[in-house]
């Protein structure tokens, strides 16, 4: 099976927005148990910026300063990846939306991840925030995630966050949302009632853009889970959703999960 998972800023940094090696190595585990089950696995990671602000000590104040920190904060960012994978290789893969949608450049991504996995490696996204403009801007890693997992055409999306799935309003705000453990279809209604949450720290993304990504993997047959990363095994537990009563669970056009 073949499965991109996403994880978040807040989910490989701590709380003064800095890389977190602990963070990562806990996250990495669970990855050596998937591809020791044989499941083929593409990782879109946020954490560049924060593993820069980390490096210089310096709060970003605007694009330029994001750009620049993630440029310092990439390397830094694999490195951690490819200590705690290890031996396994990782392959790091920096994408544009002209990557994604410019014919030949999309089948170029493609063969190169294709080839990637093919040599038992372990690609890992990102957007090429370094020199991206509001032009060819992806913009977050929910909506990366998801177009990547379209592109692979993967069986299943993981977005891991800090949040343990979709609420019937912001929990944050209001104590009695309730968790919501399937959703059919997203539809304009749900965009609407999300398109104003507030998104903080060095993230980009919010429910928005998590329901955004649910859209464009449903309407290409593919089911994706929103957990939290904190959950303990929480990617064993999704490899075995069908007992799993964590999460949210955002089901294919076909009405359940690919297998």
């Amino acid at each position: 099976m073949r499965w991109v998972i996403k994880i978040g800023t807040s989910s490989v940094c701590d709380i003064d927005a800095r890389l977190s090696q602990e963070k990562i190595d806990r996250f990495v585990s669970q990855l050596r148990i998937l591809v020791s089950r044989e499941h083929e696995i593409l990782v879109v990671t946020s954490g560049a910026v924060g593993a820069g602000v980390g490096a210089v000590g310096k709060t970003p104040q605007d694009v330029t300063d994001k750009q620049a920190l993630a440029a310092i904060g990439q390397a830094r960012l694999m490195e951690a990846y490819q200590r705690a994978l290890h031996p396994i290789i990782v392959g790091q893969v920096l994408l544009t939306r002209q990557d994604l949608e410019d014919q030949d450049r999309r089948q170029a991504s493609r063969s190169t991840l294709e080839r990637v996995l093919s040599w038992g490696a372990i690609p890992v996204i990102n957007e090429n925030d370094t020199v991206t403009d509001a032009e060819i801007r992806i913009g977050d890693n929910d909506t990366l995630a998801a177009r990547v997992a379209v592109l692979m055409e993967a069986h299943r999306l993981v977005i891991l966050s800090d949040i343990d799935g979709l609420y019937t309003e912001n929990p944050k705000k209001n104590p009695g949302a309730h968790r919501i453990e399937a959703v059919p279809w997203v539809t304009a209604d749900d965009m609407q009632r999300f398109s104003s949450e507030e998104r903080g720290g060095l993230g980009t993304g919010g429910m928005a853009t998590k329901l955004e990504a649910a859209r464009i993997a449903q309407e290409a047959g593919i089911g994706m889970v929103l957990a939290a990363s904190q959950e303990p095994d929480v990617l064993d537990k999704i490899e075995g959703i069908k007992s799993w009563q964590g999460g949210t669970r955002f089901l294919a056009k076909r009405g359940m999960i690919r297998a």
